[in-house]
C-alpha cells in the first residue's frame, strides 16, 4: 500500500484502469464459449434504440450541450449509418429543418438556432446533412455563404479561427478544409499557408499539437494529417516520426491513448486508428510502398495477429472537443486550374483503391477493447469501463471499429475476411471515407451532387 501511495496520480490512475480492464478480460476468458460469443457481439438493436431515442429527444441534463446540437446530430446519424440503418422520413425532415435553422444568414452553422456560427458546428452540420443524403439535405446548404464564412475565419498565419475572434488551431484548419472539400469549394485562397501552419504544429515526438508549442495529441494529429492530405501537402510532414508516435499510443489494454502518459479512451479508436487508414489509402493512391519503420523485416503479421485475436493491447486517451469543421470556398473559372486545389485525386480514390499495407497496430486487440470494455450491452459505447455511455463515444468507437475491421483488406472494394472481424461476421460495419469520417456510400452521393452543382462563386 505504501508503494502505491508513493506513486504519482498519473501512475495510480493507470494501474487502476489496467486492473479494471484486465479483470474484464479475465472474466471473459473464464466464460463458457456461448457466453464469450455473446459478449463479442455488437448489440446493434440496442445501439440503434439508444441512438434513435437521442435524436428524437434528450433529457434536461443535456442542456450543457445546447451549443453542440449539430454535433449530437452528427454523432447519432453517423453511428446509425455505420450500422447500415436509416432514420424514418419524418425524423429525417425534422433534422434537415433543424439544421437549416442553425445556418447563419451570413454563412456557417451555429450550435443551435440563432447561435454564433462556428467551424466546429459547421463541420458537424454539413457531415450530418451528407449522412442523411438526398437533394433536400444537400440543397439546404448555402455554399456561397459558407465560403464567405470560411474566408472570414481565415487568418494571415495560414490557420483558421474557430469563430469570429476565436482561437486558431489545427482543429479549425481541418474542419474548414474538410467542409470546403466536401462542398467542392476548396480553392487556393483557403489553402494558402495552411500547410505551413500545420507543419509548425508537428512536435519533437512526431505527433501534431493543437497549436505551435503545445503537446502532441491524437485528435489534432488526425486533423493535421487529414488536412495535409486534402491540400496535397502531406509529404511536407515527417511521416516516419508521426507513425512512430501513433503506434506507441496503443498500450496494454488494447485501446489507444490520446497523449503520452494519458489513460486509454475508446474515442481514440478512431482518432488514432484513423491515422493508419489515412496512411494506407495515401500509399495506395500514390502507388508507394509504406514508410519503413524499425528494421523493415517482414513480420508475417497476418498469422500472428489472427492467433492473437483476443490479446489485449492499447493504452490511454481523453479529450472530446476536437472534431469540428465547416467551410465554403471560392471558386474561380472552372477552366482555370490554378484557382483550385486538385482534390479529385483524393476524394474518390482514397476510399476505394488497392492497398497492400500491413496494419501497423493490433487491430484485433483494439476490437476486443471496443467490444468488451467500451460497449454497453444495453446500448451505446463509452470511454472506458468506469465511464458512462454517450453519443460522442458511440460515434467514434464505432468509427474506429469500422477502421479495424478493414485494416487487413488489400482491396477496399471487397469485404474483409472473417478472420479480420472479431466476433461474429455480423459485427461488420459499413466502410468509411477516413478523410471525413463519413460512411463511404453517403460520401460518394454527396461528392457526385456537389461535383455537378454550379459553382457558388464566380
Amino acid at each position: 500500500m505504501e508503494s502505491f501511495l508513493s506513486l504519482t496520480v498519473t501512475q495510480r490512475d493507470q494501474i487502476l484502469v489496467e486492473q479494471q480492464v484486465f479483470n474484464m478480460y479475465k472474466a471473459f476468458y473464464d466464460m463458457p464459449p456461448s457466453s464469450q460469443s455473446f459478449m463479442l457481439e455488437l448489440q446493434r438493436e440496442n445501439h440503434l434504440e439508444y441512438l434513435t431515442k437521442g435524436l428524437r429527444q434528450l433529457g434536461p441534463s443535456f442542456c450543457v450541450l445546447d451549443a453542440n446540437r449539430p454535433w449530437m446530430c452528427y454523432w447519432i446519424l453517423h453511428s446509425i449509418a455505420l450500422m447500415d440503418e436509416f432514420v424514418d422520413p419524418e425524423l429525417e425532415d425534422n433534422t434537415i429543418d433543424f439544421l437549416s435553422r442553425c445556418q447563419d444568414p451570413n454563412g456557417g452553422y451555429g450550435g443551435g438556432p440563432g447561435q454564433m456560427p462556428h467551424l466546429a458546428t459547421t463541420y458537424a452540420a454539413v457531415n450530418s446533412l451528407v449522412t442523411l443524403g438526398g437533394d433536400k439535405a444537400f440543397s439546404s446548404i448555402n455554399r456561397e455563404k459558407q465560403y464567405m464564412f470560411l474566408l472570414r475565419m481565415k487568418d494571415p498565419s495560414g490557420g483558421f479561427r474557430m469563430h469570429e475572434a476565436g482561437e486558431i488551431d489545427v482543429r479549425a484548419c481541418y474542419t474548414a478544409i474538410s467542409v470546403a472539400s466536401l462542398l467542392n469549394i476548396l480553392d487556393d485562397d483557403l489553402v494558402q499557408n495552411v500547410g505551413n501552419y500545420i507543419l509548425s504544429c508537428q512536435t519533437y515526438e512526431g505527433g501534431i499539437a493543437g497549436e505551435p508549442g503545445s503537446e502532441a495529441h491524437g485528435g489534432y494529429t488526425f486533423c493535421g494529417l487529414a488536412t495535409m492530405i486534402l491540400i496535397n501537402e502531406v509529404d511536407r510532414l515527417d511521416l516516419s516520426s508521426l507513425i512512430d508516435w501513433v503506434v506507441f499510443r496503443q498500450g496494454v489494454e488494447g485501446g489507444f491513448q490520446g497523449r503520452t502518459n494519458k489513460l486509454v479512451d475508446g474515442c481514440y479508436s478512431f482518432w488514432q486508428g484513423g491515422v493508419f487508414a489515412l496512411l494506407k489509402r495515401l500509399h495506395s493512391t500514390k502507388g508507394e510502398q509504406p514508410i519503413p519503420l524499425g528494421d523493415g523485416e517482414d513480420s508475417g503479421a497476418e498469422s500472428s495477429q489472427s492467433t492473437a485475436s483476443l490479446d489485449a493491447a492499447g493504452e490511454k486517451g481523453l479529450d472530446e472537443d476536437l472534431s469540428q469543421g465547416g467551410s465554403h470556398s471560392e471558386q474561380g473559372d472552372q477552366d482555370d486550374a490554378s484557382c483550385r486545389v486538385n482534390i479529385d485525386n483524393i476524394d474518390h480514390s482514397s476510399g476505394t483503391r488497392h492497398a497492400k499495407v500491413e496494419p501497423l497496430f493490433n487491430s484485433l486487440a483494439l476490437q476486443q477493447y471496443i467490444l468488451l470494455c467500451s460497449q454497453e450491452l444495453n446500448g451505446g459505447l463509452r470511454d472506458k469501463p468506469s465511464k458512462s455511455r454517450d453519443h460522442y463515444h458511440t460515434c467514434y468507437c464505432l468509427s474506429g471499429l469500422s477502421v479495424c475491421q478493414r485494416s487487413w483488406s488489400e482491396d477496399e472494394d471487397s469485404p474483409p475476411l472473417p478472420r479480420s472481424v472479431l466476433g461474429p461476421y455480423s459485427n461488420l460495419l459499413e466502410p468509411i471515407h477516413p478523410l471525413y469520417n463519413l460512411v463511404l456510400d453517403r460520401y460518394q452521393e454527396a461528392h457526385e451532387f456537389f461535383t455537378r452543382s454550379k459553382d457558388p462563386v464566380l
